[in-house]
């Protein structure tokens, strides 16, 4: 079975009594452009575009990363889109913007 490519938009809304939330969500950017997928940072959530088992471990990697660097607790909403026959591709949605 050939996998698709699909879109993966995460938002992670870390809490934290002690620690600045912009530099815990940056934790997870980080986990996500070491990744090597193809993604865009947004100012809500970022989306990545890749075949979904390798998407929700990168998601799973940027959670862990956000509690390691002392996160008390974690939200985290995630909004995906598929398609039964096709690959999803950011560049189909924003390039014409550009």
């Amino acid at each position: 079975m050939n996998s698709k490519l699909i879109n993966l938009g995460i938002q992670i809304v870390p809490k934290s009594k002690s620690i600045d939330s912009y530099e815990l969500v940056d934790k997870a950017i980080e986990v996500i452009k070491k990744s090597g997928v193809n993604h865009v940072v947004t100012p809500f959530e970022t989306v990545m575009e890749g075949e979904q088992d390798k998407l929700m471990r990168i998601a799973k990697e940027a959670q862990d990363a956000v509690l390691q660097a002392g996160a008390d607790e974690v939200l985290i909403y995630y909004r995906i889109q598929i398609r039964k026959n096709e690959d999803v591709l950011i560049s189909d949605k924003i390039d014409k913007h550009k």
